[in-house]
């Protein structure tokens, strides 16, 4: 259902592009013209970028779906057909053979303080020996393998040994419940599942090992887990089946030889949050996905050869993949990995290694931008050098526009552009977001569709809505790193992303990314939420987004989350769940009167209740489904993509106090 109602937050400050900043930047303004005047041939140019080990014939066939005798056919997309290439050998050989093999790589932090720099040359090596390992493990071409672990130095090397050999790897956030992992072992009918003994979490160590024992339990399909030995500890072990990275991997010659798989080759295939119903498992192929991943990468974060780039993101996150994997090491930068949480041992660890290693680039949620304002206010604290930052990144949610001035302000000096990022797991790379040295920025927008791809806010006939409405964002064209399909389930893919504008537009079909969004009158997007996640308030469909961003703009709101609960005279009420900002809690009523001065009385939340945290994905995703779940007191729905599951019971609590309050 499109929401096609009057968005009516405004923001109107902008933020033009340095002049220093443009001079030297990547890419100019011309670069919109190019691909729009001939698509295919910009998608070209971007991968000849790339090493290719032989030649594309054909660039790109579509087939859209279509109305059949058999109902509404199944699309497919190809990218690049012909060409043959390795993602590995993009991502550490070239490097290497290009007289790059000193450059670190990784410099790799661990949540206890242990510090490790990679180099590019000792990536190779490593790549190679756990390439040979896969291979006496009985691993080979289309093979799936399930990688659950934290962020770590082998989390990368196997990710990319798996690309080397063409299994397909699936990583999985190394906080989830065995049963979360079983299914994805399940799904993929993997062979083999990567874990640790343990992990480090928040100053204690966390054994792991038995999670994965029983994920794996009677799994006809699944051979083998090998075994990270991280924290030492001692754990069940399964002869025959077990066995240890160091024993399987690191005894392994440190030279191979690759082989080179069609562009379509499945990569990965990456899990949705799975919040309403079983995740998907997208896959994402070879030579499309990297195409777009790096010269993204190249281009909205200028990528430059002396950059040290940090995205914070958890490896298993799609964000991780591209802004972590496989868009930095294919553009031969050096990048940072840490291992454990922002606060861990305190709350400056982030701001400690951004000083250690010169992070210039630093891509992070707004989630925890929205964390560090209630950790510090208004200013940093003190005595750490954030010099070195010349770019700052957004993923995730849209972020609320304080939070964005309070970014530029306080990690970046009021000087660098913060690029904002709309993009998913099924789109591979950024889709949406300004290029640093042309764009003029808008707190609170990604601004405009990056060049190549077509993106537009349409109403229920798939029209594009007048600037100012608010309607449903779309994408009108096939692009390389669209993932395939749903894994072993391609009606799914079609019905989830493009059977409700299925016919339309010049290529036969709309992929829908179940956001609203609206346009502005310079052309920029503000998203709005998920369409599901709209308030419908008397008739008045509310965005959700929009109330956050009202509420966070509050010196005493950290951080919020509104959703719609039922109410008898309204159809919805709007309830927000506020946790407390740096300067404490606020008055209700001072509140309910800011979101009305903001977007409008209707707005007003009926229900406010202050809770110690959110409860989010581990992409920094709000989950308030769970929040209306929690408040009417309704059976929760899956909970096994929580970063945070120690927070419903918070939420809980904090809603049992609240309707003592209502009927005392």
């Amino acid at each position: 259902m499109a929401v096609t109602d009057e968005a009516r937050l405004g923001e109107s400050r902008t933020f033009p592009a340095p002049a220093d900043f443009a001079a030297q930047a990547n890419v100019d303004a011309t670069i919109y013209a190019e691909a729009d005047a001939d698509p295919l041939a910009f998608w070209e140019r971007a991968a000849e970028r790339l090493q290719w080990a032989e030649p594309w014939h054909t660039v790109h066939t579509w087939s859209p779906p279509v109305d059949g005798p058999d109902g509404l056919s199944v699309p497919k997309a190809t990218w690049f057909d012909g060409g043959k290439l390795n993602v590995a050998v993009n991502c550490v050989d070239r490097h290497v053979d290009a007289g790059r093999g000193t450059k670190v790589a990784l410099h790799f932090e661990g949540e206890p303080g242990d510090r490790e720099a990679v180099t590019y040359a000792d990536l190779q090596r490593r790549v190679a020996r756990a390439a040979h390992g896969l291979t006496a493990l009985g691993i080979g071409p289309g093979d799936r393998v399930v990688v659950y672990l934290p962020v770590l130095v082998e989390t990368v090397v196997i990710a990319l040994a798996c690309a080397r050999i063409g299994a397909v790897h699936s990583l999985v956030f190394g906080g989830f419940s065995a049963d979360a992992v079983r299914f994805r072992l399940e799904d993929t009918g993997a062979k083999l599942l990567v874990t640790t003994d343990g992990q480090h979490r928040r100053g204690t160590r966390v054994e792991v090992k038995s999670a994965a024992d029983r994920a794996a339990a009677d799994l006809p399909a699944l051979e083998h887990i090998l075994v990270v030995r991280r924290t030492g500890q001692d754990v069940p072990w399964t002869e025959g089946r077990d066995v240890w990275w160091h024993e399987a991997i690191d005894t392994q010659p440190d030279v191979h030889e690759p082989q080179y798989f069609d562009a379509e080759h499945p990569l990965f295939i990456i899990y949705t949050s799975g919040t309403t119903g079983k995740p998907k498992g997208l896959v994402h192929t070879s030579g499309g996905y990297l195409t777009h991943a790096s010269w993204a990468h190249w281009a909205h974060f200028d990528a430059k050869s002396d950059d040290v780039h940090w995205c914070t993101a958890d490896l298993a996150w799609v964000t991780a993949h591209t802004y972590e994997l496989y868009g930095p090491l294919s553009n031969g930068l050096t990048q940072v990995i840490y291992e454990g949480t922002p606060d861990a041992p305190h709350r400056e660890r982030h701001l400690e290694i951004i000083e250690r290693y010169g992070v210039t680039v630093y891509y992070t949620a707004p989630t925890l931008i929205r964390t560090f304002m209630t950790w510090f206010g208004d200013d940093l604290p003190a005595g750490h050098d954030l010099s070195s930052i010349r770019l700052l990144g957004t993923v995730g949610e849209a972020i609320n526009p304080e939070a964005w001035v309070w970014f530029r302000r306080n990690f970046g000096a009021d000087r660098t552009p913060v690029v904002d990022t709309w993009w998913q797991s099924e789109t591979g790379a950024a889709m949406i977001a300004p290029l640093p040295g042309v764009t003029t920025l808008k707190p609170g927008s990604a601004t405009v569709a990056l060049p190549g791809i077509d993106v537009a806010v349409v109403d229920e006939q798939g029209d594009p809505v007048a600037p100012g409405r608010s309607g449903t964002l779309v994408v009108r064209r096939p692009w390389p790193g669209m993932a395939r399909t749903i894994w072993g389930d391609p009606n799914r893919y079609r019905d989830a992303y493009w059977a409700t504008y299925a016919g339309k537009g010049d290529h036969g079909g709309y992929y829908v990314a179940g956001d609203g969004a609206t346009i502005d009158a310079d052309g920029c997007i503000w998203i709005l939420g998920r369409l599901d996640d709209v308030v419908n308030v008397s008739g008045h469909r509310l965005s959700t987004i929009e109330i956050e961003s009202s509420l966070v703009a509050h010196p005493a709101v950290g951080e919020a989350g509104v959703t719609a609960v039922a109410d008898p005279l309204t159809g919805h009420a709007v309830a927000a769940f506020v946790v407390d900002g740096a300067t404490g809690a606020a008055d209700h009523d001072e509140l309910r009167a800011q979101v009305a001065r903001d977007i409008g009385p209707i707005a007003k939340p009926k229900i406010i209740v202050r809770v110690p945290e959110l409860p989010k994905t581990r992409s920094g995703k709000i989950l308030r489904r769970l929040l209306a779940q929690l408040w009417q007191g309704e059976q929760l729905g899956d909970t096994t993509s929580l970063q945070n599951p120690w927070a419903v019971d918070g939420v809980r609590e904090a809603v049992r106090v609240a309707r003592t309050k209502e009927t005392s």
